[in-house]
């Protein structure tokens, strides 16, 4: 009897610890979300936010928020975000992938609730943005989703990359027994349930700033994105066989931990036993914020091998009217109206050539003497000054010599200079010693 009594006040005492964990995890996002305004964006994400615009377009009863960047003749490769992600998210992506001469697509996932509806919605939007064939890449939830339109629009879909995600959502179901009042439930608990499945302790650098992210991101999501969102995860539904051969899929893993199962991935590698696998060692969550160079060549070697031409050639000739988008699409971002504004001068003035400027470094300082001047705007001020101005606001003064100038006024004016901070220091240093004598 003591015994027994023993053993079930451990189980209690365990199971108490593991709640207050959960708890005291979900405070400290919580808390991450709070503290938003101290939150600092990073530099590379600023300046994607300045080349990139945003659009919003409504699609039936449905609100598309997407980015849309490339060269319009290429097939585009679109980003499937998770629970917790946005269209944001795959900036690294799409100004990596852009640059070299790949279209790209990051989306938003609309507020759908359930699975039927979802292939419904997206494929309006591929026709409103006049795109018949794509290569899909998603993550958690973004992978799911990416395998049900395979199946149920096999014509449109000529490659999948899935990233950390899964087949079936029973153990989701499972594990979320209130997924009923999903749709009735405060916005707090819903965040602060997405945030708890983020992994607890200490993480690298670049992982920790990719869930510092992902944190800024899930807040800007309103109680009924995440709740459609929940709804789609719990949804009775699991992926049926795909016309799709298995070459043409990619499955990229992150080999250290996620929030989906290690079960669920592997039965994933189960279904497609020829696929390519693409293994990470580390990366979190979210690799494609904390392993971003590693994400983007294996996305541009599946590109590659299911035969994607990149057109690079048409990265620095770009007319800004054939940048990805489509006519009938309403920007109602800052950064559309931003881009509407320099239509409208381009087309006063003559034609220009786009050009796609590399996004900085996240991390570190930037160094101006190491910037090169041929990408910042020069503005001669007199014959000796000149400011340089940076695309990222910075700007950088250096004095020259006007062409021409005598090399001996130059030594002359030199030596003056010096002459004249010399008797300067001797007139000093004599006041002080008439002070000191007065003191004395």
């Amino acid at each position: 009897m003591i015994a027994s009594l023993t053993s079930l006040s451990t189980l209690v005492t365990s199971r108490s610890k593991r709640r207050l964990k959960r708890d005291n995890l979900g405070c400290e996002l919580s808390f991450r979300l709070a503290m938003k305004g101290v939150f600092s964006a990073p530099g590379d994400y600023i300046h994607f936010k300045s080349q990139v615009p945003l659009h919003k377009i409504p699609i039936g009863t449905k609100q598309w928020r997407y980015y849309d960047f490339g060269p319009k003749l290429v097939a585009p490769l679109i980003c499937l975000p998770g629970t917790a992600g946005t269209a944001d998210v795959y900036y690294k992506q799409i100004m990596s992938l852009s640059f070299k001469g790949y279209r790209v697509i990051s989306v938003d996932i609309p507020r759908v609730w359930n699975n039927t509806e979802w292939i419904q919605a997206f494929e309006k939007f591929l026709d409103a943005i006049d795109v018949h064939h794509i290569h899909l890449y998603g993550t958690s939830l973004g992978g799911f989703l990416a395998q049900l339109f395979a199946q149920h629009r096999p014509r449109r879909v000529r490659s999948l990359v899935l990233s950390n995600t899964f087949l079936e959502t029973r153990s989701f179901s499972a594990a979320m027994p209130w997924a009923p009042i999903v749709s009735w439930t405060p916005s707090f608990l819903l965040k602060r349930y997405v945030l708890t499945g983020i992994r607890d302790g200490p993480h690298e650098p670049f992982i920790a700033d990719s869930v510092d992210f992902v944190v800024s991101q899930v807040e800007t999501l309103s109680r009924e994105d995440l709740a459609s969102r929940l709804s789609l995860t719990t949804d009775d539904a699991s992926v049926g066989p795909l016309l799709l051969s298995d070459s043409c899929i990619t499955i990229m893993d992150t080999n250290d931990y996620c929030a989906i199962p290690q079960p669920l991935k592997d039965q994933l590698g189960e279904r497609y036993p020829e696929a390519r696998r693409a293994h990470l060692k580390t990366g979190g969550d979210f690799p494609f914020l904390s392993r971003p160079d590693e994400v983007n060549l294996h996305l541009q070697l599946h590109l590659r091998r299911v035969g994607v031409e990149a057109r690079p050639d048409l990265v620095h000739n770009i007319p800004k009217g054939d940048l990805g988008g489509s006519p009938s699409e309403e920007n109602n971002g800052d950064d559309s109206d931003k881009s509407h504004e320099d239509d409208r001068r381009s087309s006063e003035n003559p034609p220009a050539d786009y050009e796609i400027s590399p996004s900085p470094e996240s991390s570190g300082s930037r160094n101006l003497d190491k910037q090169p001047l041929d990408s910042s705007e020069c503005c001669h001020l007199d014959h000796q000054l000149t400011v340089h101005v940076f695309p990222d606001g910075f700007t950088k003064e250096k004095y020259i010599v006007p062409p021409g100038t005598p090399v001996h006024f130059v030594g002359g004016y030199i030596v003056l200079f010096h002459l004249l901070r010399y008797i300067s220091s001797l007139y000093i240093i004599w006041n002080y010693s008439l002070e000191f004598r007065q003191v004395v």
